[in-house]
């Protein structure tokens, strides 16, 4: 815990820092939510297709999904959205031929089924 997620279009491949992105979301990560940093892990998926309302091509998207042990404030979670969304700014840029990409992120609690080893 956290478990953070990030999927990303497949026309960002070149135009996302990932790696550069991760290492400066966990430690915001782990002030604002008081955790370990070494508690925090992050995993990226590449979306082959993305669409966007009534046009096929010529956009991009990134989402951050940050899951928390519950116990967070409605507050803390905003704030940690919000800074998350102005972070991944700094690390993605329009592919070639694309408009800015659109960003979004979110926090949630996970499920109380959750386990790790």
């Amino acid at each position: 815990m956290p478990q953070i997620t990030v999927d990303y279009s497949d026309s960002l491949a070149d135009a996302f820092d990932r790696r550069g992105f991760a290492l400066a979301l966990h430690p915001l990560v782990a002030d604002i939510v008081d955790t370990r940093l070494a508690a925090c892990k992050t995993r990226f998926r590449r979306t082959d297709d993305t669409v966007v309302a009534d046009e096929a091509t010529g956009h991009a998207l990134v989402h951050i999904g940050i899951a928390l042990l519950p116990g967070r404030t409605p507050e803390v979670k905003a704030k940690l959205s919000a800074a998350a969304l102005d972070l991944v700014a700094q690390y993605v840029r329009p592919a070639d031929g694309t408009a800015e990409p659109h960003l979004s992120a979110e926090v949630r609690d996970l499920e109380a089924s959750y386990v790790k080893r």
